[in-house]
C-alpha cells in the first residue's frame, strides 16, 4: 500500500503555511513535503512538524531568482558559487527536520546558454550536493519536469535522468519519478516504472492534465500503486497536487491507502 505524503505548499492552502501540518495530520497523513521552508525560521517548522508528528518526507533546493523564473540553480551555468552558498542552509534546514531527501531543481538555464556547458554544471553540482550531504544520511534526487507548467525546465525525460545520474556516478543520488510530469511529456508510465524502479528513491502524483486530484484525469493510479507494490517499492508518494476546491473534501481517492481524517 502507498505511503502518501501530503504536499503542504500546494495542498491546504484554506491554512497559513505553518497550520497546515496540523490540518494534514487531522486529514490523516503521516507525512508530508514541504518544498520551500526557508521563508520560515528553522524552529518554527521544527515546532509545526515536531507537534503535528509528522515525517518530513521531501523538501527543495532554494530555487534561486523566483522573478527571473529561475526555477532551480542546477543546471544554471555561471552560478555554482550561488549554487555551493546554499548548501550549508539547506543542511540546516534538512537536518532540524529530519528529512532524508533533497529535490535539487535543475532550473530552466537561459536560452542562449551551452548545452555543454549547462550538462556539465548540472552534473557538478549534482556531485557537490551528494558528497556534501551524504555523511549526514541525505539523498539528493533529480526530477524531471515538463515544459508546459515549467517552460524552459533543463530536465524533461526519464531516460535523460538516468543518464545524468550514471555520469554523476554518487551512490545518494537518485531520481524522484513524478507521474504526471512523466505522463504529459512521455507517457508509457507504467513501462518507464518497470524500468527505473531500482534508481527511484521517491514518487510524485497528481491527476493529468489539469494536476487536480489523482482520481481526475487520464492516469489510472490504483493500477499504478499496485505496480509499484508488486515492485517492492515501500518508500513515499508525495501528494503533489492542486486540490480543486477544499482540501479535505477531496481526499476521498486517498481512503483506500489509509487517509483518513481523524
Amino acid at each position: 500500500m502507498p505511503n502518501l505524503a501530503a504536499n503542504l505548499t500546494m495542498m491546504f492552502c484554506e491554512h497559513e503555511p505553518l497550520d497546515r501540518f496540523d490540518a494534514a495530520r487531522r486529514a490523516g497523513f503521516k507525512g508530508v513535503e514541504y518544498l520551500r521552508p526557508y521563508s520560515d525560521k528553522a524552529e518554527d517548522v521544527v515546532a509545526a512538524l515536531r507537534d503535528s508528528g509528522l515525517a518530513m518526507t521531501l523538501m527543495n533546493f532554494p530555487s534561486g531568482d523566483d522573478k527571473a523564473s529561475e526555477r532551480g540553480l542546477t543546471s544554471l551555468p555561471g552560478r555554482e558559487a550561488d549554487f555551493d552558498a546554499r548548501l550549508d542552509t539547506v543542511l540546516t534546514y534538512a537536518q532540524a527536520l529530519e528529512c532524508p531527501r533533497i529535490h535539487l531543481t535543475a532550473g530552466a538555464p537561459p536560452e542562449d546558454a551551452d548545452p555543454a556547458a549547462c550538462r556539465a554544471v548540472y552534473i557538478r553540482n549534482i556531485q557537490t550536493a551528494a558528497r556534501h550531504f551524504a555523511p549526514y544520511g541525505i539523498t539528493v534526487l533529480v526530477e524531471p519536469i515538463n515544459l508546459r507548467n515549467s517552460p524552459g525546465f533543463y530536465l524533461n525525460r526519464q531516460d535523460r535522468a538516468i543518464e545524468i545520474l550514471d555520469a554523476v556516478g554518487e551512490a545518494n543520488a537518485a531520481l524522484q519519478m513524478d507521474i504526471y510530469h512523466c505522463q504529459i511529456v512521455e507517457g508509457d508510465v507504467a513501462m518507464k516504472i518497470r524500468q527505473n524502479i531500482a534508481r527511484i528513491a521517491y514518487f510524485q502524483i497528481a491527476g493529468v492534465p489539469e494536476r487536480f486530484e489523482p482520481d481526475t484525469g487520464e492516469v489510472n493510479y490504483p493500477y499504478l500503486f499496485d505496480l509499484i507494490d508488486e515492485l517492492g517499492f515501500d518508500g513515499w508518494i508525495g501528494c503533489e497536487y492542486c486540490p480543486k476546491g477544499d482540501t479535505v473534501a477531496g481526499l476521498g481517492w486517498a481512503a483506500p491507502y489509509g487517509v483518513v481524517p481523524a
